[in-house]
């Protein structure tokens, strides 16, 4: 098993590294691009400092712990093919995403370069623990933020397959002794010793099942033609949810809604009403999965390309539903950026659970395509 885990980490090694420069040695040039690339792409959920939880517990990009072992795999990774299950989706242009391989290595540089962090080499052997006892230590203290099975409740998905297959073992341990700085994830070397440490790693390490970057089948989006579902029905009518959290919308002394439920969104694709449905998340999420009939438009455009595609004018009357995965940051971002296009506030929502909820309640999705070889 050890020769299988310290093989996979060279096959991923080698498949980050290539040929690629991964020096901190950016110029002025590079970094200013760098710092263009994270405003647009990163900082709606890292948070504009890059202290994270801005949106869906995003963690903190500035933790000196996570960004000197991290470099640079385990973040070249992270932002090219994301971690499933979560809000956080690929960015790479493989993936179906806005950025090449030589953005995503300038922005892994970038993230150490502007802390002034210098990378830490981590030993590559394998932690010996006891899983057992490491799993009765998770479940006592790691479950209520990272979640019983790792899926991230407070805090990060740490039972993430992408995260485990890149994160060594020294990575995991270098964590739990010493924390994030800026997080609420302290120490746990003085609680549990680095022996309980060690269990803790070795029942994190059990729970890989083995992963590699898994390039998917792009599907072409929809064409203008294609935007408006059911054309010829009924205009849908919504319960729109209005509380005291959105009052960052307040204009005119009043709380605009934005908010409908899921439950009604799917009632008015069954009964053929008519409206648009945007997918607000990275276009690499779209083509992994999507409700079916929505449209790619991710956050991530400048808000004066808010409509590059050319959605019906607002005159029309035709609603426009959003949905991303936070659940509502990036969704929100676009809807702010369409009424201030001129698209009326009753004419525009946001479905407030967000994709994820919806794929738990088991509500429909168009499921991606895994790439196929070639000839086939």
């Amino acid at each position: 098993m050890k020769s299988i885990i310290a093989l996979a980490f060279l096959c991923l090694a080698s498949w980050v590294h290539g040929a690629q420069d991964w020096s901190l040695t950016l110029d002025d040039a590079q970094m200013a691009k760098a710092a263009g690339l994270f405003e647009q792409n990163c900082a709606l959920c890292h948070g504009a400092d890059r202290s994270g939880y801005a949106a869906d517990h995003a963690p903190s990009l500035k933790s000196p712990q996570l960004l000197s072992t991290g470099f640079p795999s385990h973040l070249f990774t992270a932002i090219g093919y994301g971690r499933k299950g979560t809000a956080m989706a690929a960015y790479s242009e493989e993936m179906g995403g806005p950025l090449a391989r030589e953005d995503i290595n300038l922005l892994t540089r970038w993230l150490l370069q502007v802390e002034g962090i210098e990378p830490l080499k981590l030993p590559g052997d394998a932690v010996e623990g006891d899983a057992v006892a490491g799993a009765q230590t998770y479940s006592a203290l790691c479950a209520n933020c990272h979640g019983d099975q790792g899926q991230g409740v407070y805090a990060p998905a740490i039972g993430d397959q992408s995260l485990l297959a890149n994160a060594s073992d020294a990575f995991l341990k270098y964590a739990l002794e010493h924390g994030r700085d800026g997080t609420p994830m302290g120490s746990y070397s003085k609680l549990l010793g680095e022996k309980g440490v060690n269990n803790v790693v070795a029942y994190l390490r059990s729970q890989a099942s083995g992963w590699a970057p898994e390039p998917v089948k792009l599907r072409a989006p929809p064409t203008p033609d294609q935007y408006v579902l059911n054309p010829e029905g009924d205009d849908p009518e919504f319960t729109v949810r209005v509380e005291f959290q959105e009052k960052r919308y307040k204009t005119d002394g009043l709380y605009e809604g934005r908010y409908v439920p899921a439950a009604e969104v799917v009632k008015a694709l069954e009964e053929k009403k008519r409206f648009i449905l945007l997918d607000t998340r990275p276009a690499s999420a779209w083509q992994r999965s999507h409700i079916p009939g929505a449209v790619p438009m991710p956050y991530y455009r400048d808000k004066d390309r808010a409509n590059d595609l050319q959605l019906p004018d607002p005159s029309e009357g035709v609603m426009i539903v959003a949905y991303c995965a936070c659940p509502h940051a990036a969704s929100d971002y676009v809807i702010n950026n369409l009424r201030a296009l001129g698209y009326p506030t009753e004419l525009t929502a946001v479905i407030d659970e967000g994709i994820l909820v919806w794929t738990a309640m088991g509500l429909p999705v168009v499921a991606g395509e895994k790439l196929v070889a070639a000839g086939n």
